[in-house]
């Protein structure tokens, strides 16, 4: 778990597609440099998340660490796009003690965004994203001033068009010195994890309507209940 609070940007200093070493594990393994100020507790199998995306550390030293990254995870995430040289963000899973200053982020992307345009609005920029047709029922889940989790960064939803299936945040001058993000150009693709807490309360949902559609006369009982939902809408 972790909370979008990215707190320092990595160097990739290494991208094998087929790593045949021990650490490696026959898969796609990329070596992250620069990263001496978050290792100093760190052990082999914790999780650091990258861009956003919880990864396995399978080896170490002072300054850098490797992780291996499943073919699920280049299908779904921006990983498989990075060179070496490129930042990125990093973050420590949790602890205990950390203050929570971002919001309750697993490290499990849903999906890419791409940067439709950036505005400057004084010292912040505007960003507005897209969700791909293939992904379009993640626009369910993002709403305006919402929790949303961009390449491993905590931020809030301004608005938000459904026809359209876009989106957009604004980054202060503070963050845009310390995220992968402002560095990106229109249409690249940034990581999204979208608020579980929806995820959690649209399944609930879901089930609750099936048990009534299940039931006998559970149809009719739905009818009803919308019925009342919509007359007290009306009324007001």
């Amino acid at each position: 778990m972790f909370t979008g609070i990215v707190e320092i940007l990595g160097k990739v200093t290494s991208i094998v597609p087929l790593d045949s070493s021990e650490s490696g594990g026959q898969g796609f393994s990329i070596t992250i440099g620069n990263a001496a100020e978050i290792l100093g507790d760190c052990h082999l199998g914790d999780s650091i998340a990258v861009n956003g995306t919880c990864l396995t550390v399978t080896e170490f030293d002072a300054s850098s660490f490797k992780v291996g990254v499943a073919p699920e995870t280049l299908r779904k995430t921006n990983l498989g796009s990075l060179k070496e040289g490129d930042a990125v963000n990093l973050e420590r899973a949790m602890n205990a003690h950390t203050r929570f200053g971002g919001h309750m982020v697993q490290g499990h992307v849903d999906t890419t965004v791409t940067i439709l345009s950036k505005t400057d609005d004084g010292n912040a920029i505007t960003f507005v994203f897209q969700v791909s047709d293939e992904y379009k029922d993640l626009m369910d889940y993002i709403v305006p001033k919402g929790f949303i989790c961009l390449d491993g960064t905590s931020l809030t939803v301004i608005d938000v068009d459904d026809i359209k299936r876009t989106f957009s945040i604004m980054m202060i001058a503070y963050t845009q010195t310390r995220v992968v993000m402002p560095t990106k150009a229109l249409g690249d693709h940034v990581n999204v994890e979208v608020d579980m807490m929806g995820k959690y309360a649209s399944k609930g949902v879901e089930a609750m309507i099936k048990r009534f559609l299940d039931g006998e006369d559970g149809e009719a009982m739905v009818a009803k209940a919308l019925d009342r939902v919509l007359a007290k809408r009306a009324a007001n």
